[in-house]
């Protein structure tokens, strides 16, 4: 097993080859609304990555995705990453369209 080797501050394991280790600075939101059926518990990532996307998580269920304004107007996209209904996704979309950079 490779030993870990410290660098700055960071741990790297020599058997692995990194496309990228950066460290950057994020702001996070922690939202907690109900929506008509349901109660939506979420982190919110903003970041300078991702071309200016967010990164959604939904603590319930486990699930994230790298969401922008586009990916809210894709049919069937937020139903299919967290798993919703309609009516549900609907209610996700309305907030996020209110926080999502355009």
């Amino acid at each position: 097993m490779a030993q870990p080797s410290k660098k700055e501050g960071a741990i790297f394991i020599s058997d692995f080859f990194y496309l990228y280790d950066e460290t950057v600075e994020a702001k996070t939101r922690f939202v907690s609304f109900m929506g008509s059926k349901q109660r939506f518990d979420l982190a919110i990532l903003q970041t300078d990555r991702y071309y200016g996307k967010i990164i959604v998580l939904d603590t319930q269920s486990h699930r994230f995705a790298i969401i922008g304004s586009d990916d809210l107007n894709e049919p069937g996209y937020l139903e299919h990453i967290y798993n919703l209904d309609e009516e549900d996704a609907e209610d996700l979309r309305t907030f996020l369209q209110k926080i999502t950079p355009v």
